[in-house]
């Protein structure tokens, strides 16, 4: 393997994010810093749960458009807006005969889609913290690819290493 082959995957480089990746757990400390209230991150406290983000899962069928990279982009610039987040980047592929993948980078983390337009299927998710409010993107893909058949599974991101911690 080339020099150049091992930097691309990032190995040799002495940045200090290996230590950070082979970290077990979070102490105990930095887990019940996260839970007081007056604590300026943005990590999501509801109902008594503290976590990393809301993920949703989303999974558009039936739709039409999804072929279209304007019109994906689009939908990102109003999930963005109507979520209450900040758009940082969009990038989006066109793939041929057809298909789309896509990203938006956020300050809240991201959205991403890959799309099936031949079976009219998109595969969405949806990543926010802080203030934002992902579930508002669902109504904007429903109106965005022209459907009512959206299925959707909400994961709550980093709920479960600060849940361990706590108990710990």
């Amino acid at each position: 393997m080339s020099d150049a082959n091992l930097f691309q995957l990032g190995i040799g480089l002495e940045t200090g994010a290996h230590e950070e990746d082979t970290a077990r757990g979070v102490p105990t400390a930095i887990v019940n810093s996260l839970v007081e209230a007056d604590r300026e991150d943005h990590f999501i406290r509801r109902d008594g749960k503290v976590f990393a983000g809301t993920h949703l899962i989303i999974e558009v069928m039936k739709g039409s458009g999804l072929d279209c990279q304007a019109r994906i982009e689009d939908a990102f610039r109003k999930m963005v807006e109507v979520c209450g987040a900040t758009l940082l980047h969009i990038h989006t592929h066109k793939f041929s005969p057809q298909g789309v993948s896509g990203v938006a980078v956020l300050a809240e983390s991201h959205i991403s889609v890959h799309t099936w337009p031949e079976i009219g299927y998109g595969a969405f998710d949806v990543f926010m913290c802080g203030d934002a409010e992902p579930w508002k993107a669902v109504d904007v893909l429903k109106a965005a690819f022209e459907t009512d058949v959206v299925e959707v599974r909400e994961l709550l991101r980093g709920e479960e290493i600060v849940a361990k911690e706590i108990a710990a």
